[in-house]
């Protein structure tokens, strides 16, 4: 049974659990019974990092038509890059990516002051940068249903950790971009992280339930996921 904050409950026969791994470390969520103490150690051996983006639509392109246009700063803390969107959509978008503890502060800011900031960086190459007409913040480390962007490993804790996050607990199933051997840290290892799982919980009902029906269920969904192909995006 799943209890949500709004007081509701919702019985089922098995779940899958792909909420993000700030989300985990911060211990919003109360499981009954408690983890075991090798998936709470992994869930908390396992770094969260931060990676926001200021997203400026301006009403013309003023930029040179290459992929990244990147900045170099006196010291590390204010490195950034522009991702153009130009090149691959043919929208005049520029994003602005920031990470690590820059991309916390920037968090403090107002989305008009952080908007602010990144065209200061932006007229520090293109002196004659028109202003955006309209702009967008994400905030990543402080949103409540993230707190966090990807997850990283740690100096000197264990290899095996992805590999303890993922595995089941009876009915109970973990997919999101932490538990992706391969690809964490990503969109499309959340998405095949999520297509794992849904298999194995898939797994478990049918030798649950052996329900014919259910089979037939499962090879028209293999069908369709066969020709479905994730977009390789980095991260949210």
């Amino acid at each position: 049974m799943v209890t949500v904050e709004d007081g509701r409950s919702f019985v089922a026969d098995a779940a899958i659990l792909t909420v993000p791994l700030g989300v985990l470390k911060a211990k919003l969520i109360e499981f009954e019974p408690k983890l075991p103490e090798w998936k709470v150690a992994a869930i908390s051996d396992l770094g969260v990092g931060n990676e926001n983006k200021i997203a400026l639509r301006f009403d013309k392109v003023f930029w040179p038509n290459v992929e990244l246009l990147g900045i170099v700063a006196p010291t590390s803390y204010a490195c950034g890059y522009f991702l153009n969107l130009h090149k691959a959509t043919g929208h005049p978008v520029l994003v602005y990516m920031a990470a690590g503890r820059f991309a916390y502060d920037l968090e403090k800011l107002s989305d008009e002051s952080a908007a602010n900031f990144v065209m200061s960086q932006l007229k520090k190459m293109f002196p004659d940068a028109t202003e955006p007409i309209q702009y967008l913040v994400t905030r990543w480390g402080t949103d409540p249903n993230s707190l966090g962007c990807y997850s990283y490993d740690l100096v000197g804790k264990p290899g095996d950790l992805y590999e303890r996050i993922r595995a089941p607990l009876g009915n109970l199933f973990f997919g999101g971009e932490a538990v992706s051997v391969e690809h964490q840290g990503s969109v499309h290892g959340a998405y095949s992280a999520g297509v794992m799982a849904a298999e194995n919980c898939q797994r478990h009902l049918l030798k649950k339930l052996g329900d014919i029906e259910m089979l037939q269920l499962v090879s028209l969904r293999n069908e369709i996921l066969k020709d479905s192909v994730p977009l390789q995006i980095s991260r949210m």
